[in-house]
């Protein structure tokens, strides 16, 4: 398959404090990419260094073969890069119905009722959002804010979202919930790197993977591989 992102020996920090070190990776159009590791990795910076965020002090980002660097999160998301951080990519002090509804009208091209069956099929695949529609988003439990976030990333028009610990502090019922959404956007279409402390989820999604130790890439390889041979890369992750 075409890579629609590869990192090229990319390098980023916070001021003097440098976080990834000459990472270079690759995800492939279409697939679903774990990006795995123990805290303190570097694997949030990775993503916000993809998403425009963070510029990188070194090396080369590309989206479709096309340099990127310095785009700023604007233009990355013009390009079809989405990120869903970490505590939930809602407008919190927006409704259930309002965020959906402003995610529906990112799509180019779609028209006012297309945009009204997209979001019906949201509301099918998340009953209880359809429960809680006049609700600001910010009063939900944070399981309910985090449909609501893979909801608005069904009716963007991103190829590629970048989902940063969708199961943080969510009880196992509603993660598998939220990793059977992340399959159906993969059967749409969406190419998905995630990073993810749940590897049992992760691994069994993932087409590929690459675990992070000290801001740097120590394994590439496919779910299987890392099952048997990847234990010792895995320190400090959950399962």
């Amino acid at each position: 398959m075409p890579a629609i992102l590869e990192l090229d020996r990319v390098n980023a920090g916070y001021g003097r404090v440098r976080v990834v070190h000459e990472l270079s990776l690759v995800v492939p159009e279409g697939a679903v990419v774990a990006l795995l590791g123990p805290n303190g990795a570097g694997k949030t910076t990775t993503l916000r260094v993809i998403a425009g965020a963070l510029p990188p002090t070194d090396g080369d980002i590309r989206v479709d073969g096309r340099s990127v660097r310095g785009a700023s999160a604007y233009e990355m998301t013009r390009r079809g890069v989405t990120l869903v951080p970490e505590g939930r990519g809602v407008f919190p002090a927006l409704t259930v119905a309002e965020n959906l509804d402003l995610a529906s009208r990112s799509h180019r091209g779609r028209s006012a009722q297309e945009r009204t069956a997209a979001i019906a099929s949201v509301l099918d695949r998340f009953p209880v959002l359809g429960e809680r529609q006049d609700q600001k988003a910010g009063t939900m439990s944070g399981g309910e804010q985090q449909m609501l976030a893979l909801g608005r990333a069904f009716l963007s028009d991103a190829r590629l979202l970048l989902f940063d610990e969708i199961s943080m502090g969510l009880a196992p019922l509603i993660v598998a919930e939220l990793f059977d959404a992340v399959a159906a956007l993969r059967d749409e279409g969406k190419t998905v790197l995630l990073v993810e402390q749940f590897l049992t989820y992760a691994l069994g999604l993932a087409d590929l993977c690459y675990v992070m130790a000290k801001g740097r890439v120590v394994f590439t390889g496919d779910p299987g591989e890392l099952r048997h041979t990847g234990g010792q890369y895995l320190a400090g992750a959950a399962s």
